[in-house]
């Protein structure tokens, strides 16, 4: 029962890439359904899985290990099944099993790790609430972000965007995102002035590495190119722009930058689609650190925690949510779509 269950999460993933503009990523995943086996580690791992495997993004773990293999050269037969070049479903099935045998040490290794896309489009569904942030406190702000992976959403004001016939930001920003536009449009007024830049993660990515460049180049679906190329963009604006990223629980990481928060300044807390991923006390002692620190909030020296993540596990899109001290009030700012594609300001 378990090992269908497991193979049916393969399969319910195929269904999300499919929807998410992923056909190749799809076609892997159900290949990988069918094709896994207790002839290697690797597979024997993945099928007797113990933890949960939408929460431990388990299919995605894989996905990224081998998509690895490619970007690496280490395994030119499997190249031979991914973008640019053409492979049905059949093919995928018939490359993978020698693939897998043949990558057993590194793939167990791949399944250690949690995915680490720092999706960089979902900038674009953050700067209208950082602006609404700017516009409502009249104060420069304080960034503090968990579940970072490389904190490349930290340099959002870095970055170009249009939305229909409007832009913001600087137009020689090799990062440009332009997201699909649904219902009103989106409030650019304000301006904004950033003091500093924090994040932390439990496994933080570290540009300035080969090795860690790679693997948060891996778990970018193989036929999305214009994400490779936008990440790519964005960790050139990295190498040039001050930021902090440490190592931390975001629990610890939370309590320790409330306690050490100056006035003057608005400390604003976000993160972007990691939430589902942490433990419910870790959340607990997040939430309950900033509803105790939002009672001492000042007009002068305010909080916010912004957030763009699904209000319910069943839900087919983000929304971008943000709760201001000292009134402790929560809005719903935006629906958005998980990889950053559109945007609907409500």
């Amino acid at each position: 029962m378990k090992e269908a269950a497991i193979r049916e999460h393969f399969v319910h993933q195929a269904a999300a890439c499919d929807a998410l503009g992923s056909p190749f990523t799809g076609r892997l995943s159900r290949a990988l359904s069918v094709v896994l086996d207790r002839s290697t580690r690797t597979g024997a791992r993945v099928l007797d899985w113990e933890g949960h495997t939408r929460e431990d993004a388990l299919s995605l773990r894989l996905c990224g290990g081998l998509h690895a293999l490619v970007l690496s050269g280490t395994d030119g037969r499997l190249a031979a099944i991914y973008p640019p070049n053409e492979a049905d479903e059949a093919a995928i099935a018939a490359a993978l099993p020698e693939a897998i045998s043949r990558n057993d040490d590194r793939l167990l290794a791949a399944l250690a790790s949690a995915p680490q896309t720092n999706e960089i489009a979902r900038s674009g569904m953050l700067l209208p609430g950082f602006l609404t942030i700017a516009s409502e406190t009249g104060l420069p702000l304080a960034l503090h972000e968990i579940g970072s992976s490389a904190a490349l959403n930290l340099l959002f004001d870095r970055f170009f965007y249009r939305y229909g016939d409007v832009e913001w930001g600087d137009p020689a920003s090799p990062v440009r995102l332009a997201p699909d536009m649904r219902g009103k449009p989106v409030p650019l007024e304000s301006t904004l002035k950033i003091v500093s830049r924090n994040g932390s993660d439990i496994a933080p990515v570290d540009i300035g590495l080969d090795a860690d460049r790679l693997r948060l180049r891996s778990y970018i679906w193989a036929d999305q190119t214009a994400r490779l190329e936008r990440i790519d963009a964005a960790i050139s604006v990295a190498e040039t722009t001050p930021f902090s990223l440490e190592k931390a629980d975001a629990a610890d990481f939370v309590k320790s930058r409330l306690a050490s928060r100056p006035p003057g300044e608005t400390f604003v807390l976000f993160h972007s689609i990691m939430w589902q991923y942490m433990p419910s006390a870790t959340k607990a002692v997040i939430a309950a650190a900033l509803e105790e620190a939002g009672r001492a909030a000042t007009l002068g020296a305010p909080i916010v925690w912004l957030r763009m993540e699904p209000v319910s596990t069943t839900d087919k899109y983000a929304t971008l949510s943000l709760t201001l001290w000292p009134d402790g009030e929560t809005r719903h700012l935006a629906r958005c779509d998980y990889h950053g594609r559109w945007i609907e300001w409500l």
